[in-house]
């Protein structure tokens, strides 16, 4: 599947812009990580993050999302790699599938990273991610008063699992997402 596969498919799955944008990022990410540990399969990386959420929909149960986005690909004919569906489904903390490669463990820890991300560039007075830094999103993560939502535990498990200091791991994702700001509108 081609990215302008993808791009069509994530389209006509996801009307909600701020979900898109979620997806541009978390691709953005993947890419940054797969440069780093797979370089090879950073097309796959890439897809894995662009479709993550493409069944993100109130029809999609939590425990199911992540998973049905495999079978909605293939129900349309597009074939994708098992490792791309692995890392998909595990990127769910609720769903059965548990992280297993780097590839699974990036978007799992990578996808609540670009929500916080975006978070703190919205508070900020230019609303901007270029001129944010690292130390910004560090703070941020660090108040957990802050996007409440964010799974900071999840994000924390890259040094362990990725073997990246947190601040680099953020750092590695705020440069990904800064190279795409003007996709993010941000």
């Amino acid at each position: 599947m081609s990215r302008d596969e993808a791009l069509v498919f994530m389209h006509q799955q996801i009307a909600n812009e701020n979900i898109r944008k979620h997806m541009y990022a978390t691709e953005a990410v993947m890419r940054i990580l797969a440069k780093r540990f797979d370089p090879e399969k950073e097309e796959e990386w890439a897809l894995a993050g662009l479709l993550h959420d493409a069944d993100y929909t109130s029809e999609v149960s939590a425990e199911e999302q992540g998973i049905i986005v495999s079978q909605l690909l293939e129900e349309k004919g597009y074939e994708i790699p098992e490792s791309v569906k692995h890392c998909m489904a595990s990127h769910n903390y609720e769903s059965q599938f548990k992280p297993e490669s780097k590839m699974d463990w990036s978007l799992f820890c990578s996808d609540t990273l670009t929500g916080l991300i975006v978070a703190t560039a919205l508070v900020r007075p230019d609303k901007n991610l270029a001129s944010m830094k690292v130390k910004s999103v560090m703070k941020k993560f660090k108040d957990n008063a802050f996007a409440r939502g964010t799974r900071r535990e999840h994000i924390a498990m890259c040094e362990e699992k990725l073997g990246i200091p947190l601040r680099d791991f953020v750092e590695l994702s705020l440069q990904a997402m800064q190279a795409i700001s003007d996709e993010l509108g941000l």
